[in-house]
């Protein structure tokens, strides 16, 4: 089916988050019908409705434009598909859930809010997605684009998603934060510069395979043409298989910090401390980075190469470059006292993340577990000549202490015995490292309350040692 004309189509809007919010307001402002479903608490999805029916002109439910089903079943789910042209289920939701299939028995296509903002918007879009460093490249990207004169926002997997943020006239470039939930289930999506940053297990709690979610990850760059640009980690062997190539393939744009192998030079690059652009124009020296970690100087190479395909100039990328500070639980000094530094990297919410974190330090008491997303924490092993100590919280606590049997470690049942038992282990010159490679939903609503709560903890102690 077409989503460009959505007069008289009937969509069901699955999951009623943020997101899907915001895509079923903007179908009805399009002239669509929608059925709306959650599967969680029906008093919520009903005050939803009535903020629909309140911006519809109180009209939309006396036409039958706006249906409602809470938590339905799999004979209700088949019902609905009977009567929809197309579904929107909420970003994150997993492969698993039966609205797929039901979906699929029906011939009904998938679509994400991604769709909807093709078809309705033609301004530039330069997205970006990776396993980890989205947010970071996203909100760099965004800030050196401002910082050229451009009116840019910054979107999609933040808390504007893309088709709220298209309402916005006087935007002139959109910065998509381009999630796999949202790639996975995209049938038309053609950024001007698609940026893919790295790749690592990740996901599969939502994804029914690794393969699923490489896959959806790629889809990044399908509906690209010769005009437009796509943006490659030259470092990670699965983002340079996928790169765009054939008659009517985008420019591919590479970047990274290691040498290639054929002895090439990538197009962005480090040498010698300094970060480079095209024709060896120099972007910024690392001293001067808010952050000299490697995964970070790899995020400011692909802003930089994003943000000038995307119409930044080089005053406007090293503007953002020197302003920019750092986003919060990335990583994240929270003080230091004895010779022992304290971070926060709540954000790290996978192994490959946990593992780039620690790489960063020479020798780490590392705080780590949480809810797994069905990944394998015995990946971490690879850091184990980095720790000095290991410290297990969450769900997953004793799986990350058993994946380092020879070294000190606690697996405790709470954040505040995990900063006294840190604090026992650390010696100075060590590294407190929060850095859980899971998810926060075991004892914290998100992984920012996890690192706040961490934060808070560790500052009262650099305080006052005797509160462990």
């Amino acid at each position: 089916m077409s989503v460009a004309g959505l007069v008289e189509q009937r969509f069901l809007v699955h999951g009623m988050g943020v997101t899907n919010t915001e895509v079923a307001k903007a179908l009805l402002v399009h002239g669509a019908s929608v059925v709306l479903s959650d599967d969680g608490d029906p008093v919520g999805l009903l005050a939803i409705t009535d903020e629909m029916g309140a911006m519809a002109g109180d009209t939309a439910r006396a036409e039958g434009r706006v249906e409602v089903v809470p938590a339905p079943d799999a004979e209700q789910l088949a019902a609905m598909m009977a009567r929809v042209d197309a579904v929107i289920p909420t970003p994150g939701l997993s492969d698993r859930h039966p609205l797929f299939a039901a979906a699929s028995d029906q011939g009904r296509p998938i679509l994400s809010e991604f769709d909807l903002a093709d078809a309705w918007d033609d301004r530039p879009v330069l997205a970006i997605t990776g396993t980890n460093g989205k947010t970071t490249v996203t909100t760099l990207v965004d800030a050196m684009l401002a910082a050229s004169g451009l009116r840019s926002a910054a979107v999609g997997n933040t808390e504007v998603p893309l088709v709220a943020a298209i309402a916005d006239p006087d935007t002139q470039v959109f910065v998509v934060e381009a999630s796999s939930f949202r790639l996975a289930h995209s049938r038309r999506f053609r950024p001007h510069v698609a940026t893919w940053l790295n790749f690592a297990e990740d996901h599969l709690d939502v994804h029914s395979s690794l393969a699923d979610y490489r896959a959806a990850k790629a889809r990044i760059f399908a509906d690209q043409e010769h005009s437009d640009v796509a943006v490659i980690n030259a470092d990670d062997p699965v983002v340079v298989a996928a790169r765009p190539s054939g008659t009517d393939a985008p420019r591919v744009v590479r970047f990274g910090l290691a040498p290639r192998s054929d002895g090439v030079a990538n197009d962005y690059f480090e040498r010698e401390g300094v970060l480079f652009g095209p024709d060896g124009v120099e972007l910024v020296r690392c001293s001067e980075l808010w952050s000299t970690l490697p995964h970070d100087r790899s995020n400011v190479l692909a802003a930089a190469a994003t943000a000038l395909a995307g119409g930044a100039d080089l005053h406007g990328v090293r503007t953002a470059l020197a302003d920019f500070s750092g986003l919060s639980h990335r990583v994240e000094r929270v003080g230091e006292r004895s010779g022992v530094e304290w971070y926060d990297d709540s954000k790290a919410t996978a192994p490959h993340a946990t593992i780039a974190a620690v790489r960063g330090f020479d020798s780490v008491v590392l705080i780590a577990g949480g809810r797994n997303k069905g990944l394998d924490l015995g990946a971490l092993s690879v850091v184990g000549d980095r720790l000095r100590a290991v410290v297990g919280i969450g769900e997953a606590g004793p799986l990350v202490v058993e994946t380092f049997p020879g070294l000190r470690s606690a697996a405790v049942g709470s954040m505040e015995e995990a900063v006294a038992a840190a604090a026992q282990f650390a010696a100075p010159g060590d590294t407190v490292l929060l850095s859980p490679g899971c998810a926060s939903f075991d004892w914290y609503g998100s992984y920012a309350e996890r690192g706040e709560h961490f934060a808070t903890l560790v500052r009262a102690f650099l305080v006052d040692p005797e509160m462990t």
